[in-house]
């Protein structure tokens, strides 16, 4: 079986090096045969440039995938993340949605580096977990992008 990272010449690793991927993504881009081919190095590198869809990769690849859908059951994270999303939503300043940024990427960052750690050691209970808050973490950041974007544009509408 060919696996996304051998589809783009990279490592078969969490840790990777995002410059070295979007290289090797783009010079195959530049060689694909057809679309089909241009799809399959576009969905390659989709979800291996995000953490959490690199995680649940890798986590499928070992075939230890399984209940990546369930529910967290941390309740200090459930919390925690809770709070942020309310921040969230309150949030009507570039200050604050930037202060939310900041502790989401942090917490996206520390997760990665469990992730990393979990993974290595075949910890798979502890990897799934990680996985799971990973993807909620990164919905969060997605959702401050569009909040920040949505500022943005009022702004600039404001202006004339």
């Amino acid at each position: 079986m060919i696996t996304y990272f051998d589809c783009l010449g990279v490592e078969p690793v969490f840790e990777l090096d995002q410059a070295q991927l979007a290289t090797q993504y783009r010079q195959r881009q530049a060689n694909a045969l057809d679309a089909a081919q241009q799809a399959h190095f576009n969905q390659a590198y989709t979800t291996l440039s995000q953490d959490d869809q690199r995680a649940a990769y890798l986590l499928r690849l070992v075939n230890q995938h399984q209940g990546l859908d369930q529910s967290i059951g941390d309740l200090d994270f459930l919390q925690h993340a809770l709070e942020l999303r309310v921040s969230l939503e309150e949030a009507s300043q570039p200050a604050e949605l930037e202060a939310i940024h900041a502790e989401a990427e942090q917490w996206r960052q520390a997760l990665s580096r469990d992730f990393s750690r979990e993974y290595a050691t075949q910890d798979w209970p502890e990897a799934r977990d990680s996985a799971r808050k990973l993807a909620f973490i990164q919905k969060v950041l997605v959702d401050v992008r569009q909040q920040q974007d949505r500022l943005d544009e009022s702004e600039w509408q404001d202006d004339f």
